[in-house]
């Protein structure tokens, strides 16, 4: 690890811990993801999603209040109630495109008593979340940020909203499908991947920092040339964590 990305993590980890000297302790991440009443089909998703070591590297804890953007069925959203518990809140985020797409998966999940601190809301990506979800800490936007690239979202007006709603020192963690260097943004609907550069440069651009690096869902085998559904090996996955400062 470079020496000023070693600091820059350093910094942002006495951050959250001077923002969050009421938060809990971290809970055993991997005895939430065994709880008995999770259902087969997040089991099934969390042979390639890897969900505690996703939950470790959110640095995620009881009391927090956070949001994940692109919810969709709430896999992850459902992970983070568990992580924030009782004393926490988790704003869900999804379009009206997303809804008519997953129909009634997200309200179905909704009815489970561990969502019970989940607030669904319906918003376009580049104006996220309401007036209300203020000083987050922390944001999530997992496998989606490459269909923004397509779709009529102005990016760098989402990528200010995340910034302005997170408390200094909040972390926006951003999980994609990776795309070949040069790619940029332009296989974003053919591929369904993004180049890690140019996502790290747009939200930058919004005043983030990069701290964190996950490297537990690479694949270096990947040729990254092909669309991810149905690949013929593990998809080669980035996932980046920055603070606001």
């Amino acid at each position: 690890m470079r020496a000023d990305f070693r600091k820059g993590l350093v910094a942002a980890l006495i951050a959250v811990a001077a923002g969050c000297a009421t938060i809990a302790p971290a809970p055993d991440y991997q005895a939430l993801v065994a709880s008995p009443d999770r259902s087969d089909a997040d089991r099934t998703n969390d042979v390639r999603r890897k969900p505690a070591q996703f939950l470790a590297f959110y640095g995620i804890r009881p009391g927090m209040t956070v949001a994940d953007l692109d919810a969709a069925g709430g896999y992850t959203t459902e992970l983070l109630a568990r992580a924030v518990g009782s004393s926490g809140r988790v704003y869900a985020q999804n379009t009206r495109e997303t809804l008519v797409r997953i129909k009634n998966s997200f309200d179905e999940r909704a009815q489970k008593p561990v969502m019970g601190q989940v607030v669904h809301v319906v918003r376009p990506f580049d104006d996220p979340l309401p007036p209300e979800a203020r000083n987050l800490d922390l944001v999530t936007f997992n496998f989606g940020y490459h269909d923004t690239t397509y779709q009529s979202v102005d990016r760098d007006k989402m990528n200010r909203a995340v910034f302005n709603a997170l408390r200094p020192g909040g972390f926006y963690v951003v999980a994609d499908h990776s795309a070949r260097a040069g790619s940029g943004v332009g296989v974003g609907k053919s591929l369904h991947r993004i180049e890690e550069a140019a996502l790290q440069r747009e939200i930058e651009a919004a005043g983030f920092r990069l701290v964190a690096e996950g490297g537990f869902l690479r694949n270096p085998n990947d040729p990254r040339d092909a669309p991810v559904f149905k690949p013929s090996q593990p998809n080669d996955e980035f996932v980046l964590k920055f603070v606001k400062p």
